[in-house]
């Protein structure tokens, strides 16, 4: 293997032995090899750190747009072109924006990860941009906004994090907004791919049935040449705090007979110490089915069918939320059962029962999310992101499991709203206005104020 540093890691996961074979290319691609299992079927992901916190301002959304026009033709190969090789060998490829990065998830036979691999590193080595694909896809995705108004729990999720991050890189959808995407043209598809795309802030992970030294060289034939690009990926500003706290913010949808809810305050970033203690207390609060939330919104009082928590945590910072939706009737009646949940776990935290019953759920859980080769790759590639450490997989149960009561109510009062929350409702303002002035000023919005 020609490579610039070459290195083996061992970890365990899920009780299996697990071997990480990791080198540099001549020009700085991280590359991750993880022989596993005997299915000759192959996952690769490719992922850079720059997403869609990375657009300018003015271009939110750019770092999307750009991901969907990889795959419409290169400086070698149109669209059709391309799809046909894909195709042909029983390959699937897709493209995808985060807020902290862009990659590209490829599964292959193993036969013919060879060529695929050069496929994929066409793709963001060589792309051309067609004029006439930009357009399209511009049309496409404004269409898309257009269908997005209809739909009222995307409205709040837009909502909730405009009025959470404001200014901030996080304060909008992957997406971007309708003004933003109109103003697309090939140059500024272009201009992310150079300022963003090169071999320096991206990471190849390959995980199947391998021979690493085999894959290390058709990586090196692959992406070898591969040059150019900024020295490191994007960093994201910590948020300043979470905007309209203690406010909240109306979407006006006259129509509507149900509200969409969501109350949200700060979080923690990806990778944080606590994150393990907040994750308990989520899954008791509001992330299961036989939730605290779960049991007094919907068995107890019938308000809704559906209600959670989550957290929901990046490079720079996260927040914590709760959502639902009820009859405009109902709104400031689930409102306030929701709050009351989140104000007794702030102030108590959960119970020595509810700490061991969240551990064996998270427990359990955990081996689903490594189960296939594509979604082990696809944390292996968060591990390297978000710096989550070699011993991630190994002991992630262990550190769920030695989670104790006190961390967790430490948890529960830090993060379960100790300050007044923002709160997003999406439904008729004039039937709502009434219900929900007693949480805080209403500040009411359109639908175009949103998208």
């Amino acid at each position: 293997m020609n490579a610039a540093k070459q290195r083996t890691v061992r970890a365990a996961a899920l009780g299996r032995g697990l071997q990480l074979h990791r080198f540099e290319t001549r020009d700085g691609l991280s590359v991750t090899i993880a022989p596993r299992g005997r299915i000759p079927l192959v996952a690769v992901r490719l992922v850079l750190s720059s997403g869609a916190a990375a657009a300018p301002q003015g271009k939110e959304g750019l770092a999307d747009f750009t991901m969907r026009l990889l795959r419409r033709g290169t400086t070698h190969r149109d669209a059709h072109a391309l799809d046909e090789a894909i195709e042909f060998v029983g390959a699937s490829l897709g493209l995808f924006a985060g807020e902290d990065q862009v990659a590209v998830a490829l599964t292959t036979p193993a036969e013919h990860l060879a060529a695929m691999l050069d496929v994929m590193a066409e793709l963001v080595r060589a792309p051309s941009f067609p004029e006439d694909e930009v357009q399209t896809e511009r049309e496409r995705c404004l269409g898309q906004f257009a269908n997005d108004v209809d739909d009222p729990s995307l409205l709040a999720d837009r909502a909730l994090l405009r009025a959470a991050w404001g200014g901030h890189p996080y304060g909008h959808d992957v997406s971007g907004t309708r003004a933003s995407v109109s103003r697309f043209a090939r140059e500024d598809t272009s201009g992310f791919h150079a300022d963003h795309f090169g071999p320096r802030p991206a990471h190849l992970f390959v995980v199947g049935a391998v021979d690493p030294e085999a894959v290390g060289s058709q990586i090196q034939a692959a992406f070898g040449a591969w040059t150019g690009g900024p020295a490191h990926g994007v960093d994201v500003p910590p948020p300043p705090g979470i905007g309209h706290a203690g406010r909240v913010v109306v979407v006006d949808r006259p129509e509507q007979t149900q509200s969409q809810v969501r109350i949200a305050g700060p979080a923690y970033r990806r990778g944080a110490p606590e994150q393990f203690a907040a994750q308990v207390v989520n899954v008791t609060l509001g992330a299961g089915f036989t939730s605290r939330l779960v049991r007094e919104v919907r068995v107890k009082r019938g308000l809704s069918y559906g209600v959670g928590s989550t957290f929901d945590t990046l490079r720079a910072g996260g927040l914590f939320s709760v959502s639902s939706f009820t009859k405009v009737e109902t709104t400031g009646q689930l409102l306030s059962v929701m709050r009351q949940e989140v104000d007794r776990m702030r102030a108590r935290g959960p119970t020595q029962a509810e700490v061991e019953k969240a551990q064996r759920y998270l427990a359990g859980l955990f081996p689903l999310r490594t189960e296939t080769n594509e979604s082990l790759a696809a944390v292996l590639a968060d591990m390297a992101l978000y710096g989550l450490g070699d011993d991630w997989l190994d002991r992630y149960r262990d550190r769920v499991r030695a989670v104790t009561r006190t961390e967790a109510r430490d948890a529960a009062a830090r993060y379960c709203f100790p300050e007044p929350p923002l709160t997003v409702v999406v439904g008729p303002a004039d039937r709502l206005r009434p219900q929900l002035e007693r949480f805080g000023p209403v500040d009411v919005l359109s639908a175009d104020d949103v998208l």
